[in-house]
């Protein structure tokens, strides 16, 4: 079973946590070599499976809107793993009147797709989708 955790960007868990993730090379690779980044105003979802973190998404709360870029979710359950943390940013931004938009990997937009997201620009190794109201 997968738990969610919501960490502030600046948290120190959140360093122990994704720290050993977001410095490993085949997780830079899996960003397409794009590092991952933080600050006070991100908040961070991160999935947690048998005591292991499984993967993870920041949320950048900007004042037009909260976006989704440079998430991670490993090799096992990977679908499982991204579909939940989905669930769980798209449930607490339901009251939210700004725009969800999301930075998506090309190979993810039918999972950002099942979760009511929608094109907005492609790329060729990207995506740009807002959630539908």
């Amino acid at each position: 079973m997968i738990q969610i955790l919501k960490l502030q960007g600046t948290d120190k868990r959140l360093y122990q946590l994704v720290g050993p993730l977001v410095m490993n090379p085949k997780v830079l690779q899996y960003n397409n070599g794009y590092p991952f980044k933080t600050g006070e105003q991100f908040v961070w979802y991160i999935a947690v499976e048998k005591r292991k973190v499984a993967g993870f998404i920041p949320l950048d709360l900007r004042k037009k809107g909260h976006i989704i870029n440079n998430y991670y979710a490993g090799p096992e359950g990977h679908n499982e793993t991204i579909g939940t943390l989905l669930d769980a940013i798209v449930a607490d931004e339901g009251e939210s009147t700004l725009p969800l938009l999301a930075v998506v990997q090309t190979p993810h937009q039918h999972l950002f797709a099942q979760k009511g997201f929608e094109v907005i620009k492609s790329w060729k190794l990207y995506i740009k989708m807002q959630k539908i109201q």
